[in-house]
């Protein structure tokens, strides 16, 4: 017997205009030449990097890039070092920049701070793909922190420059901003935190609140992912992390129930009608 779920996607989920930006660049060069080379993954979501694989987008690393020569690379909404600016022009290959525009500011900004002396902070998380790209914008001087903790065995210089990721949750940073000029730093704090992104964590707590079940729709790699899925459990603890329609467990839903489907910025909108429609069969 069929359930009878009422599905509703939220119109705000889905993919944010720096990776729409990208993955338009990469079909628009897979359609033209069959293959393209990408700098890791597009996006943090493997059904989408699949999906683009099939269509020809091969991914390498960093350490592939050096054997490389006279190839077209994509570079992702993440943005990258300036070391792989420099390897592409030594081995002739044609970057196809399609950084973030508002990373590629931040970028712009703590090289500038960087180039004034200031000894600078990130708050971000380590080894993600933005902030290795935004330490080399410092010649990987800058600190880089996680949380508050990280810092107690850190000798901090008296004053300072405070940057973030662009996903970072607002509240947060400006939280450690607080704490850290209580703890007697001179702080010059830069919220450069994408509005897009902080924005969806107001609207996705009003979202969630309004159904008897939430999905939350993305990839297990996607830091963005795991924030704004915390937002929908915080605002209502029926909420449920799947990466894929075969994940749902078709028992937590009961008859005749409200269900909202959202994502993180790197999830498809495709992903998502794909979980609506095997909600609905159930």
């Amino acid at each position: 017997m069929s359930k009878n779920l009422q599905v509703t996607i939220d119109k705000d989920s889905g993919f944010c205009f720096g990776v729409v930006y990208a993955i338009d660049m990469a079909e628009e060069i897979l359609e033209e030449d069959g293959y393209l080379y990408c700098l890791g993954d597009i996006v943090h979501n493997d059904e989408e990097v699949a999906r683009l694989k099939a269509r020809g987008l091969r991914i390498i690393g960093h350490q592939d890039l050096v054997s490389l020569k006279n190839e077209k690379v994509l570079i992702r909404a993440h943005g990258e070092a300036p070391e792989t600016y420099r390897i592409a022009l030594e081995n002739n290959i044609t970057l196809i920049d399609a950084s973030c525009p508002v990373v590629l500011k931040l970028q712009n900004r703590i090289k500038t701070s960087y180039d004034g002396q200031e000894k600078i902070l990130i708050f971000g998380k380590h080894g993600h793909a933005e902030v290795i790209g935004l330490q080399g914008q410092t010649n990987n001087e800058a600190i880089v922190f996680q949380d508050m903790e990280e810092l107690d065995a850190v000798e901090l210089p008296p004053s300072f420059t405070l940057y973030s990721q662009t996903t970072k949750s607002v509240d947060k940073f400006y939280a450690i901003k607080e704490e850290l000029i209580k703890r007697g730093y001179e702080v010059k704090a830069n919220d450069t935190i994408c509005r897009q992104v902080s924005n969806r964590y107001e609207d996705l707590g009003d979202f969630a609140r309004q159904y008897d079940k939430i999905v939350f729709v993305s990839g297990k790699k996607s830091s963005n992912g795991k924030v704004l899925y915390e937002v929908c459990k915080g605002a209502n603890p029926n909420s449920y992390f799947i990466s894929d329609p075969a994940e749902l467990n078709p028992e937590i839903f009961g008859e005749n129930e409200t269900v909202g489907i959202c994502g993180a910025t790197s999830t498809p909108m495709w992903l998502m009608k794909d979980v609506k429609q095997a909600l609905e069969l159930l």
